[in-house]
């Protein structure tokens, strides 16, 4: 049995047009010339109070992650973390808009994404601490592994999408790219795909303004990312990245639609770094402070934190419960980092293949001799637990 004889790839072998004609009107596709806002706008009316309350704690919380976070690198707890203060919106909507059935794919930042989605504090942390490769299980999650390299994640979220399109499964995929990903070409193809298939997939771009030290006006001149999906034959949405409310809404749109059969959305959300690409960076050398505070007066917990305040739905005592929640889980997640864990130097070889490689045996071989030895010299066992 071919693909095309599954059940369900009828829907995906449309009558094809003649060549020479666009399969797809653009008009439709193209995005709003502004971002999409909620939060400050007559639309605010209308947003669920008791899903703006639960945004706000979220919002609170992942910034006290972000913080909490950052200070673990430099106690020597993690080597490295890639803050996504200021992109909280993005993060918080982005997982809270999915079913529990459905995948996140995040990139290398979206460690608080990852967080609000359920995942264990720690356990997001762990590849950055480098004690293993992923410090959780992906299909107890349905959260795809944090990891580095740019955009590998979203043709994973494709073919995850369309195989699940193809079962029958009722699974919509959200992949997660920073805008410099939109630069590598698993990004063409992704979208390719996904278009071509119908795939029940949403792509979210987090334009943050920089690629590590790369403005985006040196990726691309394209009047937006979100632009790009009219090449692809989907729809591009342009959405206020620090608004947490239109975040939530279009992300919510784009996710029913998915999940209807109406195919993949690309969704651009305007935002901004506030702190350097990682604790390794430097980035007073390719922006200015200027730039900079003009952003923290659109930060995305203001900004919530005055319309909740504006409209009486939050008050001091609201805050302080929000803020407290947050201290309490920075103050276990210190703790928990803070203990040191006992790691086996084998299990680097033992999730790798299913069933190692010659080469892997030989370099398994090799480095339990070294063990032995070193124990043999010191008289401390340091050969791990799995002996």
């Amino acid at each position: 049995m071919t693909v095309q004889e599954l059940p369900g790839a009828a829907a995906y072998r449309p009558t094809p047009p003649p060549a020479w004609k666009p399969l797809t009107d653009p008009a439709p596709l193209l995005p709003d010339p502004e971002p999409y806002r909620v939060l400050g706008t007559d639309a605010a009316a209308e947003a669920d109070p008791q899903l703006l309350l639960r945004l706000y704690a979220e919002l609170v919380r992942g910034r006290r992650y972000n913080a909490q976070a950052t200070a673990l690198t430099k106690q020597g707890r993690l080597a490295v973390y890639p803050s996504s203060t200021g992109q909280e919106a993005c993060e918080i909507a982005a997982a809270l808009v999915l079913e529990e059935r459905d995948w996140l794919f995040p990139s290398y930042r979206d460690t608080l994404a990852a967080v609000a989605r359920g995942l264990d504090p720690v356990d997001a942390l762990t590849l950055l601490r480098g004690d293993r490769h992923t410090g959780y299980d992906p299909r107890e999650h349905r959260i795809a592994p944090l990891c580095t390299p740019l955009a590998t994640q979203l043709p994973h979220a494709v073919g995850l999408a369309h195989a699940a399109r193809l079962k029958g499964d009722d699974v919509v995929a959200l992949a997660m790219v920073g805008d410099g990903g939109t630069s590598e070409g698993d990004f063409h193809e992704a979208l390719n795909f996904a278009a071509v298939w119908r795939a029940p997939v949403v792509f979210l771009v987090q334009n943050n303004g920089f690629a590590i030290s790369v403005p985006l006006a040196k990726q691309t001149a394209a009047p937006s990312l979100a632009h790009k999906a009219v090449g692809y034959g989907m729809p591009g949405r342009l959405v206020d990245g620090n608004d947490a409310a239109a975040m939530h809404q279009v992300l919510s749109e784009a996710v029913a639609r998915a999940r209807s059969g109406g195919g993949p959305t690309l969704v651009e959300a305007v935002t901004y770094r506030m702190d350097a690409h990682t604790n390794a960076d430097d980035a007073t050398r390719y922006r200015v402070n200027s730039e900079v505070e003009a952003w923290r007066a659109h930060d995305p917990v203001q900004l919530l934190e005055r319309e909740l305040t504006g409209r009486g739905l939050l008050g001091d005592e609201g805050i302080a419960e929000a803020r407290e929640a947050a201290e309490r889980m920075a103050a276990q997640l210190r703790d928990r980092m803070n203990a040191d864990p006992v790691l086996d130097p084998m299990d680097l070889f033992a999730h790798v293949y299913a069933e190692q490689t010659t080469q892997l045996r030989e370099q398994a071989a090799r480095l339990r001799v070294e063990l032995d030895a070193e124990h043999d010299q010191n008289g401390t066992d340091d050969r791990g637990a799995g002996r």
